[in-house]
C-alpha cells in the first residue's frame, strides 16, 4: 500500500510539472482541474490519507493553496509555509552573487573618503597607524561578514536583510528597533552620497552654480580665496539627484540591475587610473611635493604627525580641531560601512545561502585589500605636507587626466546612494510586513511586488535632510545606526553559537562565537571612540523604541535565541539547585493551586475568582511560582482533548488575573486518585511545589456531598506522606482583592511548631496592598500553670531576631483533659458542640449496626477504623476551646491564621470534618496551616 501511495505522489508530481509546461503556453481548463482534482481525492480517500494529505500539504499539489498565518502571533513556527505546486506565482527578476550581493556592497563601501580623505589620513597617521587603522576597522566589517554568513545560511531568508536576522536571534522587540534604526540610517546616509555627489560636481564644474558664494580660507602661510558650492546649489541639484535616482528606484530590481554597471565600472576605471598613475607621478608632475615612490618618502612617512586643522583639515596652529587615532577612527569607519547592502535586498536574490556570504566576503576583502595597499603607495609618493594639503591627490597622481577622478567620485557617490534608497525600502517594508507595529501597516507589500511607498517615504526622508545641508551632526549618528546594526548581527551570532539548539545548523562553518563576540565588542569600542555623546544619544533612541515596541507591538514568537536561552539558563539553574532541599533563606512559596475540588463552578469559570487572589498574597512582589491544577473525572482518552481545552481556559484564567503561575489539567478516575499522582510528579527538582492550596468545603453537610469527607481526609494525608505543607482557606469568597484595604490584625495562633510557615506567611501579607495597614498578633496558647510571662519573652525574643514585628499575647486555659466548666456552656459555640455530638454519635451508631449486621469490623469509608470514644470527646472539647478562644479574641481580626491538625489515625473522615467545622464555625476569614518537615525562616543573616 505504501508504494502504491508513493507512486501516486510520483504520478501527481509529474502531472504538475506537465501543467506547469502548458500552463505557460495557455490557461488550464477548468474541466481537467476538477477531473484531477475529484480522482486523486478518491484515490487518496481509498487509501485513507486525508489527514495525511492536510498534514503535507498534498492538496496543494492538485491546485488548493493552503492559507498561510498573516501576522507572527497567528503563526506556528513563526513563518509563512505554504506548499504549493502548481502554475508557480510569477516573482520579480532575481539576482545572483555578483549583481546581487558583491556590486552593491562593492559601490557602498568604495565611497568619497577613500577619494578625497584618505591620503590626508595617510599623512595625519602616518603609513604604520593608517595601516593599523584600516585593519582595525577592516577587521570590525570582516568579523560581522563572517557572523552575517553564518546566520544568512541558518534556513531561508526572507527580506529585510539584517532586521530579519535580527529579529528572528533576538527577537522582535529588539529587531524592529535595531531594523528602524539601520533603515533611518540608510536613509539618511542617501542624503550623504548625493551631497557629497553634487559637492564634487559643483566643484569640478563651479560654472554649473546658480547662486555664489565666496569663502576665504586661511592657514599658516598665505591667505586664499576659494569659491565654494552655495547652500542653496547643494539643494536645488541634491533634490534634483534624489527624484532622479528615485525614478531608478521605482524601476525596480531590473532596472537596478540595468544600472548599476553603468555606476560602478567607471569607479572601478578611475581606481585602476590612480594605481596606473602612482609609478608615473615623477615624471609626469611638477609639485616639489611629489616624489614618486621613493623608499625615503616611506620612511619620512612612517611616523604619525597629528596636529590641529582647520575646518578645511589644512594644518594649523590655532584651528579649533585636534586629530588624533580616535578622531581618525571616526572619519575613516565609514569607508568600511555598506556590508549590509546586499542582505538588504535578500528578498531579490536566487540564493541567499550562497550569495550573501561569498558576495559580502569577497567585497570587504576586496576593499581591505585596496585600502591597505593604498596606505603603502600614498605614503610612498608624497611628502607628509602635499599628502596633508592637496585633498584631491588622488586627481593628481591619476592617469591619464585627473577629470577621470571627478567622474569616480561623483559616480561611487551616486551608486552608494543609490543602493541605500534601493535597501532602505526594503528594510521598512519588511519590519511592515511582519505585522509587529500596527503604524507600520500603510507600508506593506504583497511578495514580489515593489515598495513603493516605502520608496516614497524614504525618498521624503532623503530629501529632507538634503534641503538641512548641514549633516554634521547627523553624519555621526548614521555611523551609530550602522555600527549597532553591525554589533546585533554579531551578537545574534554569538547567542545562537553559544547556545548551540538543534536547529542551528549553519551551512556556513567557519565561524565561533568568540570571532562574533570580538566582533560585537569592536563595534561597541569604535561607537565610544568616534563619539560617546552621539553612542549614549543613538542607544536611547534604540531604547526609546524598543519601549514602545514593547507597549504598541503585536506579540510574535520567532523561536528567537533568547527564549533558548531561558531555556538552557533554567536546566543550568535547575542542576545547581541540586536535589538537597534549599536553604532557608532560599526558600520561596511554590504554591499548588487546588482549583476546583469540591463544589459547584460555571462550566465557563475554570476556578475559584479568589484564588488567584489568595496566590498573589503568598508572594513577595510577585517572585515565585504558583501551579494551578484541576482535576478531571473519567477516562484520559476519552478526556484528553476536554484536559487541553481546560487547560487553555485555565491558562487565559492566569493571565487575566496577571498571576505568573502555570496551568495543569490532569485526567483521572477520581479525585483522590488524581491529587495523588500530581502531588508525586508535579514539577522538577527543588521547583516542585511545596505548598498545597484549597479552599475549604463549607458546603458539604449543606449540599449533602457525602463523599467529600474522604476525599478532604485523603488529601490531607498524602500531603504529609509527601511532605507538603498545606494552607486552606476559610471564607474565600470574602477574601480581598489587592483593590480592597484592610484593617485590624493579623491574628496568628501557633499551636504546633510548623517551622516558621505561619508567620511567614503573615509576613507576606503584610507586603501586600490589601493587608499594609494591618498588625499582626501572636496568640500562644499554654497550660494554666505554666510560666506565660517567661514564654512571652522568649517567643518575643524568637521574633526580634526574626525581624518580625507582632504583638505577643499569651492565653492560659485549664488542661485539656478536664470538662468544660459550667460558664462555657453559655459560650455561643456550644450549639455547634451540641450539634457536632448529637450527628457523631449518629454516624457511630449507623457503622457499628451495619458492622454487626455484616458481621464485619467496624468500617468507615471502605477501611477498616478504630474508635476510642474518649478520644473523641477530647478532640471535640480541645476544637471547642479553641473556637471559642478565636471568637473571643479575633471576632474582628481580618484574617486568622490557625494551626492545622493532622487528621487522627483510624478515625473516621466524617469526625475529622466535625472536628474542622467546629473549628472554623462563626470566623469569617481562616487560615489551616500546617507546616512540613524543615524550617522556611531562619535566625541567621
Amino acid at each position: 500500500m505504501i508504494l502504491n501511495c508513493e507512486e501516486f505522489i510520483m504520478k501527481i508530481e509529474v502531472d504538475s510539472q506537465s501543467n506547469m509546461e502548458s500552463d505557460a503556453r495557455e490557461e488550464s481548463s477548468p474541466t481537467h482541474t476538477e477531473v484531477n482534482g475529484s480522482l486523486s481525492e478518491s484515490k487518496l480517500e481509498l487509501f485513507g490519507f486525508d489527514s495525511l494529505v492536510n498534514i503535507l500539504g498534498l492538496k496543494s499539489m492538485i491546485g488548493e493553496q493552503i492559507p498561510a498565518p498573516s501576522s507572527p502571533r497567528d503563526r506556528r513556527d513563526g513563518e509563512d509555509v505554504s506548499i504549493t505546486l502548481g502554475r508557480p506565482k510569477p516573482t520579480g527578476v532575481k539576482l545572483g552573487t555578483m549583481m546581487g550581493v558583491f556590486v552593491p556592497c562593492l559601490q557602498n563601501i568604495l565611497g568619497i573618503i577613500y577619494y578625497i580623505r584618505f591620503s590626508w589620513i595617510v599623512g595625519m597617521a602616518g603609513i604604520g597607524e593608517s595601516l593599523l587603522l584600516v585593519a582595525f576597522c577592516g577587521l570590525c566589517t570582516f568579523l560581522t561578514s563572517i557572523s552575517l554568513s553564518a546566520i544568512a545560511t541558518n534556513g531561508a531568508m526572507k527580506g529585510g536583510g539584517p532586521y530579519y536576522l535580527i529579529g528572528r536571534a533576538l527577537g522582535p522587540e529588539v529587531g524592529v528597533s535595531i531594523g528602524l534604526c539601520f533603515f533611518l540610517g540608510n536613509a539618511v546616509a542617501g542624503a550623504l552620497y548625493v551631497l557629497g555627489a553634487v559637492e564634487t560636481f559643483l566643484d569640478a564644474v563651479p560654472s554649473a552654480g546658480i547662486f555664489r558664494e565666496n569663502v576665504t580660507h586661511v592657514n599658516a602661510t598665505a591667505s586664499a580665496q576659494i569659491e565654494s558650492p552655495s547652500l542653496h546649489d547643494l539643494q536645488v541639484y541634491g533634490i534634483v539627484v534624489t527624484i532622479l535616482l528615485c525614478f531608478i528606484v521605482f524601476g525596480g530590481v531590473k532596472i537596478i540591475n540595468r544600472v548599476a554597471p553603468a555606476f560602478l565600472i567607471p569607479v572601478l576605471f578611475s581606481v585602476f587610473c590612480i594605481f596606473a598613475g602612482i609609478p608615473l607621478s615623477k615624471n609626469g608632475d611638477p609639485s616639489p611635493g611629489i616624489t614618486g615612490l621613493s623608499l625615503k618618502t616611506f620612511k619620512d612617512n612612517w611616523s604619525s604627525d597629528y596636529q590641529r586643522t582647520n575646518n578645511a583639515g589644512i594644518p594649523d596652529p590655532n584651528g579649533k580641531i585636534y586629530w588624533n587615532f580616535n578622531a581618525l577612527v571616526g572619519l575613516f569607519f565609514p569607508a568600511v560601512t555598506g556590508i549590509m547592502a546586499g542582505s538588504n535586498r535578500s528578498a531579490s536574490l536566487k540564493d541567499t545561502q550562497r550569495s550573501i556570504p561569498i558576495g559580502t566576503l569577497a567585497a570587504t576583502l576586496t576593499t581591505s585589500a585596496l585600502y591597505l595597499i593604498s596606505v603603502l603607495l600614498f605614503g610612498a609618493i608624497a611628502t607628509r605636507e602635499e599628502l596633508l594639503t592637496d585633498r584631491l591627490l588622488t586627481a593628481t597622481v591619476a592617469w591619464p587626466f585627473p577629470a577621470i577622478i571627478y567622474v569616480g567620485i561623483i559616480l561611487s557617490t551616486l551608486g552608494a546612494a543609490l543602493q541605500s534608497l534601493t535597501g532602505a525600502p526594503r528594510l521598512l517594508a519588511a519590519i511592515a510586513n511582519d505585522d509587529i507595529l500596527p503604524v507600520l501597516n500603510y507600508f506593506k507589500v504583497a511578495d514580489g511586488n515593489e515598495p513603493h511607498l516605502a520608496t516614497l517615504f524614504t525618498a521624503f526622508i532623503c530629501s529632507g535632510c538634503v534641503v538641512i545641508g548641514n549633516l554634521d551632526l547627523i553624519t555621526p549618528t548614521v555611523t551609530m545606526f550602522f555600527l549597532l546594526c553591525y554589533a546585533g548581527v554579531n551578537l545574534s551570532c554569538f547567542l545562537l553559537d553559544l547556545l548551540d539548539a538543534p536547529s542551528w545548523r549553519p551551512r556556513w562553518k567557519f565561524h565561533h562565537w568568540c570571532l562574533s563576540l570580538l566582533g560585537a565588542s569592536l563595534c561597541i569600542v569604535i561607537m565610544f571612540l568616534i563619539s560617546w555623546t552621539f553612542t549614549v544619544v543613538s542607544l536611547a533612541l534604540v531604547s526609546l523604541i524598543y519601549y514602545y515596541v514593547c507597549i504598541k507591538g503585536k506579540a510574535g514568537d520567532w523561536g528567537d535565541g533568547f527564549k533558548s536561552a531561558y531555556f538552557q539558563l533554567a536546566l543550568r539553574s535547575l542542576r545547581s539547585l541540586g536535589a538537597s532541599q534549599v536553604h532557608p533563606k532560599n526558600w520561596y512559596p511554590i504554591p499548588l493551586i487546588f482549583c476546583r475540588p469540591w463544589g459547584k463552578l460555571p462550566e465557563n469559570v475554570p476556578c475559584h475568582p479568589k484564588l488567584a487572589d489568595f496566590a498573589n498574597c503568598m508572594k513577595k512582589k510577585g517572585r515565585g511560582m504558583s501551579i494551578f491544577v484541576s482535576i478531571l473525572d473519567g477516562d484520559y482518552h476519552e478526556c484528553a482533548e476536554d484536559a487541553k481545552t481546560a487547560c487553555k481556559q485555565l491558562s487565559t484564567y492566569i493571565d487575566y488575573k496577571r498571576c505568573e503561575g502555570v496551568a495543569e489539567i490532569v485526567v483521572a478516575r477520581n479525585m483522590s486518585d488524581g491529587f495523588r499522582g500530581i502531588v508525586q510528579t508535579m514539577g522538577l527538582g527543588n521547583l516542585k511545589p511545596n505548598i498545597v492550596v484549597m479552599r475549604y468545603p463549607e458546603i458539604w453537610r449543606r449540599e449533602n456531598l457525602t463523599e467529600i469527607p474522604a476525599t478532604f481526609v485523603s488529601i490531607i494525608n498524602d500531603c504529609i506522606v509527601a511532605n507538603k505543607a498545606v494552607v486552606i482557606v476559610k471564607g474565600l469568597d470574602e477574601w480581598p482583592n489587592e483593590y480592597q484595604r484592610q484593617y485590624g490584625t493579623i491574628d496568628l495562633y501557633w499551636i504546633v511548631r510548623d517551622g516558621g510557615l505561619m508567620l511567614l506567611l503573615s509576613q507576606l501579607l503584610l507586603t501586600k496592598d490589601s493587608f499594609e495597614s494591618c498588625k499582626i498578633q501572636v496568640f500562644c496558647i499554654a497550660e494554666e500553670d505554666a510560666d506565660a510571662e517567661e514564654l512571652k519573652a522568649d517567643v518575643k525574643k524568637f521574633l526580634y531576631d526574626l525581624r518580625m514585628q507582632a504583638e505577643v499575647i499569651v492565653i492560659t486555659m485549664k488542661s485539656w483533659e478536664v470538662h468544660v466548666e459550667g460558664g462555657a456552656q453559655q459560650d455561643e459555640s456550644m450549639e455547634a458542640f451540641t450539634a457536632a455530638q448529637r450527628r457523631i454519635s449518629t454516624y457511630l451508631e449507623e457503622i457499628k449496626e451495619t458492622a454487626r449486621r455484616e458481621g464485619t469490623p467496624l468500617m468507615a469509608d471502605g477501611k477498616p477504623v478504630v474508635v476510642n470514644e474518649q478520644q473523641v470527646e477530647k478532640f471535640l472539647y480541645t476544637t471547642l476551646k479553641l473556637n471559642s478562644t478565636i471568637l473571643r479574641y479575633s471576632r474582628m481580626a481580618a484574617v486568622v491564621l490557625v494551626s492545622l491538625p493532622p487528621p487522627p489515625l483510624s478515625h473516621p473522615a466524617y469526625f475529622y470534618m466535625e472536628y474542622m467545622d467546629l473549628l472554623v464555625e462563626n470566623v469569617p476569614r481562616l487560615l489551616m496551616v500546617r507546616g512540613y518537615r524543615r524550617d522556611v525562616v531562619t535566625l541567621f543573616t
